[in-house]
């Protein structure tokens, strides 16, 4: 469990947003004098989206500005402008501001290719993670990794703060449920940053046989696990803010459900309800929205349910774990509990024991038990690769 100091309490309990102002954080893109050395009269490839950035300016711009060879841009899921909607396909393209080669690794495409890396002599991993394994920019992370480390190109990561890195919950992926969204044995709360996370892939031979990329991290300067830090900038369309960024890792499980999470309106991640619900006090209508959600579910229909965004600041930013309850409760009153789960939701869950703990009427406490050992288990492990000061957590039984 994350202790927190009395200041930090008085800000979670009030709902306020509370950001470690005792040193500013320096992520490490804007620590230039640290790389420019390294990838000078070099050809470079960036794995970057619109969370790249060096104060206001985009790292390509920034890095364009100080002459360095930009071979190419890869974009993962959202695009390079993070202008796509979750799950859109994404087209090659030419940059129109910089007239570069924008290449995709969403889709059929992951995996940088030899074509791919051929003129490159160093790639550039600068992406905001919001630190829940289903989040896609980790699973885009392997990819560039094992691609790096089978043709022999050093990969260098600028890190930056994980919003939800002052905790370590949820159950470990059972290897058998790997997918797009799950590609490591880890909790959908890992509690690292993208530089801690390389590590680890790296430490624990993740990558197709054992392999191991060249890896440099540029770490950052005053950031602990205990920072509470406010994104600049939004990771993808659907996390506007830090309600939904906190929100995200408990919310996400009704992706692989007959609700909506608010995709379509102004409160995506913030809120949970469908058509025909008999509770609740909260209603919205999705509605398509170009770049942020296409089609999304029960697109055109009123759903009843609750808006929890003020339960994010109030409850979840300082518990340390996730929040089972809207699970429990929605399904055990669901009309239709048939058709509440979908086939996704195993692949988000990362087994099939946390669905069949809820249809058995399971309490949070009975179903955190299921995976309390993994989970401990893991935290140990994590130790070895973390780059920053830790949180004050307490091993659970």
């Amino acid at each position: 469990m994350v202790k927190y100091n009395k200041v930090v309490i008085f800000f979670v309990m009030f709902g306020l947003l509370f950001v470690n102002t005792e040193a500013k954080i320096i992520t490490g893109a804007e620590q230039t004098a640290a790389y420019l050395s390294l990838i000078k009269n070099k050809k470079v490839s960036l794995v970057v989206n619109q969370t790249s950035t060096i104060g206001k300016k985009h790292l390509v711009d920034s890095l364009l500005s100080l002459k360095i060879n930009i071979h190419s841009i890869f974009a993962p899921e959202h695009g390079f402008r993070g202008d796509h909607s979750a799950g859109e396909h994404i087209q090659n393209t030419i940059d129109t501001k910089t007239g570069l080669h924008v290449i995709s690794l969403y889709g059929a495409h992951k995996k940088p290719t030899v074509d791919d890396l051929k003129e490159t002599d160093i790639v550039i991993f600068d992406i905001q993670d919001v630190g829940a394994r289903f989040y896609t920019y980790i699973s885009t992370l392997h990819y560039v990794m094992e691609a790096c480390a089978e043709q022999n190109k050093e990969l260098i990561i600028f890190d930056r703060p994980n919003p939800n890195g002052h905790y370590v919950d949820g159950p470990v992926l059972d290897m058998k449920f790997q997918s797009f969204v799950g590609m490591h044995p880890v909790p959908v709360v890992h509690g690292m940053t993208i530089g801690e996370y390389a590590q680890m892939i790296n430490g624990e031979k993740w990558l197709k046989d054992g392999i191991q990329c060249n890896l440099k991290i540029i770490t950052m300067k005053s950031y602990t696990h205990d920072s509470l830090y406010k994104l600049p900038v939004r990771p993808s369309p659907n996390l506007p803010n830090m309600e939904s960024v906190y929100l995200y890792p408990s919310l996400c499980f009704f992706e692989g459900t007959s609700y909506s999470l608010g995709r379509g309106t102004d409160k995506p991640f913030q809120c949970v309800g469908k058509p025909g619900l008999t509770t609740g006090d909260y209603r919205f209508t999705p509605k398509s929205i170009p770049g942020i959600a296409d089609h999304p579910p029960h697109e055109g229909k009123q759903c009843r349910g609750f808006l929890l965004d003020k339960f994010a600041m109030n409850y979840i930013q300082g518990s340390g774990k996730l929040y089972l309850f809207w699970l429990i409760d929605l399904y055990k009153n669901d009309p239709d509990k048939e058709k509440f789960f979908t086939e996704f939701f195993d692949k988000l869950a990362g087994n099939d024991q946390l669905r069949k703990d809820i249809i058995a009427g399971l309490s949070a406490g009975e179903i955190r038990g299921h995976w309390i050992k993994d989970l401990n288990h893991f935290k140990t492990i994590r130790t070895k690769y973390l780059l920053y000061p830790d949180f004050t957590f307490i091993i659970e039984e």
